[in-house]
């Protein structure tokens, strides 16, 4: 970010980091960057792509510090992480293909969607109750669906952890702690497949990345290692409000 002031850069740097938080915590953190990078400057696209490569190390600090969390889930990590990476080669794709007219037609759209899908997350967590641990997954749903939301994180990304969860507890049979590590994990690995195709072909903010990516990094793991035990309801309200209040403004602008 050639020019920024120092409030530019420590309005990056408390994004960041607290992004990386909620993703851990809550899911919806890159939510928080999007509209940061707007305020910055970048156009939405160029917002979009940044931010998608600026969660990369959150994700990464999510997935070391759950790494207890996703011991013993082998097979149900080896097809879901096949799956996200394959939907989220369509979404980056897709984002690449379209006209940009597309993108910034349709991202009021995701990001209020995004926003309601976080808002809707601890009903669907009540409506569907504590998952059975000895039960099997539904395989055949879990999958296609997996597959889908890597699809919208490769075009977008806002609020995927909030979706991955979501459809986690819905077709996987396991405690919520161990879905939220693999949450975690498929959330890693669309935002490799975005690092790769968007750092060789998009728009990206490389000097945003730079303030960005250690922040998420110690965000993510600090998070990761309080999300057993943190009330992320005040959070999670927080974001759900920025988050419309952002898709409107694009909407209406």
């Amino acid at each position: 970010m050639v020019g920024a002031s120092p409030g530019q850069l420590v309005f990056l740097l408390v994004a960041g980091l607290v992004a990386g938080a909620v993703n851990a915590v809550a899911g919806g953190g890159s939510l928080l960057v999007f509209p940061a990078l707007l305020a910055v400057g970048l156009n939405p696209l160029a917002a979009n792509v940044t931010n998608s490569i600026a969660q990369w190390p959150g994700y990464v600090g999510i997935v070391v510090g759950n790494r207890r969390e996703l011991r013993e889930q082998r097979r149900r990590i080896v097809l879901t992480c096949i799956a996200a990476a394959l939907g989220s080669v369509v979404g980056c794709i897709l984002l690449l293909v379209l006209p940009g007219a597309v993108f910034d037609a349709v991202v009021p759209a995701l990001v209020i969607l995004a926003s309601v899908m976080m808002a809707l997350g601890p009903y669907l967590k009540r409506w569907i109750g504590s998952p059975d641990p000895d039960a099997p997954d539904r395989t055949a749903w879990l999958l296609p669906a997996v597959f889908v939301a890597g699809a919208y994180g490769g075009y977008f990304g806002g609020a995927l952890g909030v979706i991955l969860i979501s459809v986690l507890s819905l077709l996987a049979n396991d405690t919520l702690v161990r879905l939220n590590a693999l949450k975690g994990l498929l959330s890693l690995v669309a935002a490799t497949v975005t690092l790769v195709i968007f750092g060789l072909r998009a728009p990206v903010g490389w000097s945003d990345v730079a303030i960005l990516a250690p922040t998420t990094l110690v965000g993510g793991y600090v998070g990761a290692r309080v999300a057993r035990r943190m009330r992320d309801d005040i959070l999670r309200w927080c974001v759900v409000a920025l988050g419309l209040a952002v898709g409107v403004y694009l909407l209406l602008t």
